[in-house]
């Protein structure tokens, strides 16, 4: 059995190499979930035309439309220059002596409205560093205070966020994305909270040793002007559609479940279970209504022709699927290998109660893979069943599953490694040197709240 052991480990250790030095993980997961197999002693190509791709095409299936859609709502979003128009309300309203939280909650806005987390650092980035620079923090803080407002607390704590880490869970614990509701809000508000005192902090005592904006940065922006910028109420409009439509079709009589006679559905689809399906099927339903509006508001006003856009959508939305999908049929073999009943039995021995085992096991994935969605999708697909199992012997309700399983995955994900993170430091011109321990300090906050939440579920409402 410790040789079975020995090739999960092994195939996990070299996939988190792969993913830290930047290759492509679309390429080497199945690479490494094959030579797992092999030295467990499964016949090699049958693991990956069966298991590999059977997990990947399913992960594919269930959840390519949302990865396109955001992509396609959040180009729009930008290209109209409604994110700008956002960011520079929420500067106006704080003005300078209150840069950093103007900073993340311009985030925050755009990220639980839907638009996906690139956009969101592309598109708050021009006007942040004038406000940071207007008000001499040092810029080296500026990518802390978009990652906050960006990937953490609206990417997978506030009920009802249309981003995918929120959405992966619905299918594994048969909840929507307003589960735990209280727990989500209270998490949320502790990492804000927490991430907001830390930045605070660090300005102060840079101010303190006579430390500005600095200067000799690179790729500063050129903010665009606000004549060419539409009216808040117009920019906010499509992301209000989205939730307020997520939340109709998802917890209101009006559930996207019963939009079909079931019995009906089971005969033309019979492998469909609309209770499974629906969490999925409201955000298909709020982002293309989101997009639409979009379209019809600010049509005229998008900086460049509507099919480079979505051209440009397109090409991001289909890496970010791949990948994931790919850690997804990695994770499939790996279940079915003869040494995972070890590794699941200590991942379960880890503690007595399964939401923090659950916090473990997708915040070390998520750290090892340096994506959030990646690490989400390995963990429930290897170990889900166990957890829901798990969780009903001890009076646990799935709504806690999905919501510390969301919460986790935004924790260690943001290691040097992450895509996001890298993408962030290139859009602000710094380094890691420069900015990642602030980053980091953000991820210690968030992973600190979910434990503490784990740790507490006894007396939390689930």
């Amino acid at each position: 059995m410790s040789i079975e052991v020995g090739a999960i480990a092994l195939a996990l250790g070299l996939l988190m190499t792969v993913a830290y030095r930047g290759l492509p993980v679309i390429v080497f997961a199945p690479l490494c979930a094959l030579l797992a197999a092999g030295l467990s002693g499964l016949p090699v190509l049958p693991s990956y035309t069966d298991m590999f791709m059977t997990g990947a095409a399913g992960f594919i299936r269930a959840f390519f439309p949302l990865f396109l859609l955001g992509a396609v709502f959040g180009k729009l979003i930008d290209g109209s220059g409604s994110a700008a128009a956002i960011a520079a309300a929420m500067i106006r309203a704080l003005g300078p002596r209150r840069a950093i939280p103007a900073v993340v909650l311009a985030g925050a806005v755009l990220t639980y409205g839907g638009v996906s987390l690139f956009v969101v650092a592309f598109a708050v980035y021009p006007l942040s560093a004038a406000l940071f620079r207007d008000a001499g923090i040092p810029k080296r803080l500026l990518p802390a205070a978009i990652a906050l407002g960006a990937f953490t607390f609206t990417m997978d704590a506030l009920p009802g966020t249309p981003q995918i880490q929120n959405i992966i869970p619905t299918r594994f614990f048969m909840t929507d994305a307003y589960a735990a509701p209280v727990v989500g809000l209270i998490g949320g508000l502790s990492v804000l909270l927490g991430g907001l005192y830390w930045l605070d902090r660090r300005r102060a005592w840079a101010a303190a040793a006579g430390e500005g904006y600095g200067s000799g940065h690179l790729h500063e922006p050129e903010p665009r002007g606000a004549d060419d910028l539409p009216s808040l109420g117009a920019a906010v409009l499509p992301l209000a559609l989205v939730l307020a439509i997520n939340f109709v079709l998802s917890r209101t009589s009006w559930s996207i479940d019963a939009w079909y006679p079931e019995a009906a559905l089971r005969r033309a689809f019979p492998a469909t279970n609309p209770r499974d399906a629906a969490p999925t099927w409201a955000v298909i339903v709020a982002l293309s209504a989101g997009i639409a509006a979009t379209l019809a508001l600010h049509a005229r006003r998008m900086r460049l022709p509507l099919s480079t856009l979505l051209s440009t959508a397109t090409a991001g939305a289909l890496p970010a699927v791949f990948n994931t999908a790919s850690e997804v049929g990695f994770g499939t073999v790996v279940k079915s290998l003869p040494g995972f009943g070890a590794v699941r039995s200590r991942v379960l021995d880890v503690s007595s109660n399964v939401l923090v085992s659950e916090a473990v096991a997708v915040n070390a994935l998520a750290g090892i893979t340096g994506s959030a969605s990646g690490g989400l999708s390995i963990a429930l697909e290897v170990m889900g069943g166990h957890y829901l199992e798990a969780a009903r012997a001890q009076g646990i309700g799935p709504e806690l599953l999905h919501r510390i399983a969301a919460m986790a995955s935004g924790g260690m994900d943001t290691l040097p490694h992450n895509g996001a993170v890298i993408t962030l430091l290139a859009i602000t011109g710094l380094t890691h040197r420069q900015s990642y321990p602030d980053i980091f300090a953000i991820t210690l906050i968030k992973t600190a709240v979910v434990f503490a939440l784990a740790m507490s579920a006894a007396w939390l409402p689930g």
